[in-house]
């Protein structure tokens, strides 16, 4: 069995295996989140790159200028549009306008469960193979760079640190997994730690 079909057992293995809903406040149990709070639905996708002998994940850094998650790591991906069917649907589209993922390219294996954000959006991670190269192109004033991480480092948990900082006025916990420049934290590490996890299994 060759690398990358090695690698699509390993991921199809780690999407069967039961899991739980994840979120920001894994870490932080003396939070208490409001009772029948509205969460908008979001997709994200996970899209490893396979073209190459170390398969990579492909992240964005988000403008500044935004409102939600200036300036942080994150999958590509976004809320769920009433003209996606789904948020599968939903990250596949925001890859293409994000980084231009071109339509079809990405080949998904699966979800999975829920993360629920600090900013109230329940997302979906989509894992995705993308066989094929293509130009990277950062949307402009919503991403400031596209880049690649190993998909190694993120598949390992011993990458993966917990962080603290004050977050309205409070100590909030976060997974951390930093690679070369690029600190990804927040959500983003909490959904790649949560993979790295079933792949560990």
């Amino acid at each position: 069995m060759g690398k990358v079909t090695d690698l699509e057992a390993r991921l199809l293995a780690a999407l069967t295996r039961p899991g739980h809903e994840s979120s920001d406040f894994d870490l932080n149990p003396d939070t208490v989140l409001p009772e029948g709070r509205s969460l908008r639905a979001a997709g994200v996708l996970i899209g490893i790159t396979t073209h190459s002998a170390a398969p990579g994940v492909l992240l964005t850094k988000r403008s500044s200028a935004l409102k939600h998650h200036p300036g942080q790591i994150a999958f590509p991906g976004g809320r769920q549009d009433p003209t996606d069917p789904t948020v599968v649907d939903a990250a596949l589209r925001e890859a293409h306008e994000e980084i231009g993922l071109p339509r079809g390219a990405a080949r998904v294996l699966g979800t999975l469960p829920p993360h629920e954000t600090v900013t109230g959006f329940n997302v979906t991670p989509v894992v995705a193979l993308i066989a094929d190269p293509f130009p990277w192109r950062a949307e402009p004033g919503e991403v400031d760079e596209v880049f690649s991480v190993p998909f190694s480092h993120v598949a390992d948990p011993a990458q993966f640190h917990i962080q603290s900082r004050r977050w309205r006025g409070k100590l909030r916990h976060y997974f951390a997994v930093p690679y070369g420049p690029y600190y990804i934290w927040g959500a983003t590490a909490r959904i790649l730690r949560g993979l790295a996890a079933r792949m560990e299994t």
